[in-house]
């Protein structure tokens, strides 16, 4: 999950094509802050930590009262105008979305099951309560699949097999031939493939932030599912990790450490 939370930090300062498509920029600057994709994020974490085991409809009562919850204390971060208006709403009811907000927040999902039919479940139900449409179930989904796929030792090529397979993404284009037409979009089916295509192609956990921020557009929810995805496969840095820590304000810490504790309990001992 810090791995989402850092491609968002990173990608921030060039999200709107701000940036000029190149892997040579300063992964850390002034503008590199948390915004919604990192708030989002740790609400999913939280809501889904707290219902293991529980019926979908309490599951996705947990989502929305969460989500609700870290949008109204962080209401500055960046939420599209739509996602905005459900989080004043009196109801609950899903909007239709097919927007990449359902991608960039659905990390959580790909750590926290224990088989790939269960993290699909989870992710499409962290996708439902607002993104309903299938465009957006198939982002959020796709994105913790291969979260899912990285972390148990996959291939990249097995990954993108899978993808390819199972969700029809177009994985065939290099970065090269997506960066030059590249701009500022914010659909699943013209975020998804991309991130998981910078994925595919990244050295390491740094080249795959480096390269989704080089493709432009609404980067910095590209680089949160890259990175979400890149942390998977290789693990991130200690000096990234630390760097990350230190821009998040103490409620997300907390999060964040309860949701690496299951993880990982025997650290904790």
């Amino acid at each position: 999950m810090i791995g989402a939370i850092l491609g968002d930090m990173i990608g921030a300062p060039y999200e709107f094509d701000r940036g000029n498509k190149s892997k040579d920029f300063p992964l850390f600057c002034r503008y590199s802050q948390f915004t919604d994709d990192s708030v989002m994020t740790i609400a999913v974490a939280e809501a889904l930590l707290d219902t293991p085991g529980l019926p979908d409809d309490e599951v996705k009562a947990a989502l929305v009262k969460s989500m609700r919850k870290w949008g109204r204390r962080y209401p500055d971060a960046g939420y599209g105008v739509r996602f905005c208006r459900w989080l004043r709403a009196r109801d609950s009811e899903p909007y239709g979305s097919y927007g990449n907000g359902s991608a960039m927040r659905v990390s959580a999902a790909g750590w926290l099951y224990d088989t790939l039919d269960r993290t699909r479940h989870a992710a499409a139900l962290t996708a439902e309560v607002t993104h309903n449409h299938p465009e957006g179930i198939k982002g959020a989904e796709a994105t913790a699949c291969a979260i899912y796929l990285a972390r148990t030792g996959r291939s990249k090529e097995e990954i993108k097999a899978y993808v390819t397979r199972e969700f029809g993404y177009d994985l065939t284009r290099t970065c090269d031939e997506i960066r030059p037409d590249y701009r500022h979009v914010e659909s699943c089916q013209k975020t998804v493939p991309e991130a998981i295509t910078a994925f595919l192609e990244g050295t390491d956990f740094e080249d795959v932030i480096r390269t989704a921020v080089s493709l432009g557009g609404d980067c910095d929810t590209l680089t949160c599912i890259a990175g979400s995805i890149a942390e998977a496969f290789y693990g991130v840095p200690a000096e990234l990790d630390a760097a990350c820590r230190s821009r998040l304000p103490e409620d997300m810490l907390d999060v964040l450490c309860r949701f690496q504790a299951v993880l990982r309990p025997a650290d904790t001992e």
